[in-house]
């Protein structure tokens, strides 16, 4: 018998293993890009709840890539409801100046709150 045989009709290579003949498959290359944290949150949140958009990027191979844009979009998002945030309510450099304890606690609070909002819309949506 034969090592590989190729069929014409579907175009896939198989590999002899044992007494069966298994399709050669393999995933496309992935773009390496780093995903950081908000992109390792939204993949454990498609790995368990939406496993067949897991399933098919992988497959894909766009994974890493899909991953590496939410990371992007979540980090943009975070930085400008920070920023806008901060300054409809009045928390700014002077501000920190006066009081460096009140401007960390309300920091902290915009934080919080901009990341509850990038979880619910980008995250785990």
């Amino acid at each position: 018998m034969e090592k590989t045989i190729y069929d014409a009709s579907n175009g896939l290579w198989y590999e002899l293993r044992g007494d069966y003949y298994i399709p050669c498959l393999t995933v496309p290359a992935q773009e390496e890009r780093p995903i950081g944290i908000w992109g390792q949150r939204h993949l454990r949140y498609i790995k368990t709840e939406r496993k067949a958009l897991y399933t098919e990027l992988l497959t894909s191979g766009r994974l890493n890539t899909y991953l590496a844009d939410i990371n992007e979009q979540a980090t943009k998002q975070m930085l400008l409801l920070t920023k806008q945030m901060a300054e409809c309510e009045g928390v700014t450099e002077q501000f920190k100046e006066q009081d460096q304890m009140l401007w960390v606690q309300r920091m902290n609070n915009i934080l919080h709150r901009t990341m509850e909002f990038v979880n619910h819309e980008l995250i785990y949506a």
